[in-house]
Order: C-alpha cells, then sequence, then structure tokens
C-alpha cells in the first residue's frame, strides 16, 4: 500500500468523527436556545471530533477492524455528551 493510499484509509476512519462533531456543534444552538454558549462553534466541533475519535479507536480496538455499528453507535453517543457537557452554558 502506497502513502496516498494510506492517507486516503486515514482520512476515511476520520470523517465520520470529524463531520459529525462539527455539525454537532453548528446545530446546537437551534435546540439549545436557552443556554448561552460558553465555547465557540469551532472549539466546541474539535472537542465533539475528539470524543468522536476517541469511540472509534476504541471500537477498532475492541473489535479488530473498523466500521462496525456499535463503534458508531458508541461514536453518536460521545459526541452527543460532549456536546452536552461542553455546551451548557452555566454562568457563575
Amino acid at each position: 500500500m502506497g502513502p496516498l493510499d494510506t492517507l486516503n484509509h486515514l482520512l476515511n476512519f476520520l470523517a465520520p468523527a470529524l463531520v459529525l462533531g462539527l455539525a454537532v456543534a453548528l446545530v446546537a444552538p437551534f435546540f439549545m436556545r436557552k443556554l448561552r454558549p460558553t465555547r465557540g462553534w469551532l472549539l466546541q466541533g474539535a472537542l465533539n471530533s475528539l470524543a468522536g475519535l476517541a469511540a472509534l479507536v476504541a471500537g477498532l480496538w475492541v473489535f479488530g477492524n473498523d466500521g462496525k455499528m456499535a463503534s458508531y453507535a458508541l461514536l453518536v453517543v460521545l459526541v452527543a455528551t460532549s456536546q452536552w457537557v461542553g455546551g451548557k452554558g452555566w454562568k457563575s
């Protein structure tokens, strides 16, 4: 496998976490109107993406290959939890 193939596989592995993490951060203000965001959407999207990436890496480690539905379910749960915890908007 050449370097371009390796890069393609790596980007395809990372894409679900990146897209879901940024998409959730972008649409969250429409669903959480009563709470003021404490972080910008880009920082919150990066944190969501890191949580999603951790889910995909954990799924790869547990199952031995990627693309399992359990890994994607964990991805959704961790990204949603990251958005919920990081975007609460609690101000003292």
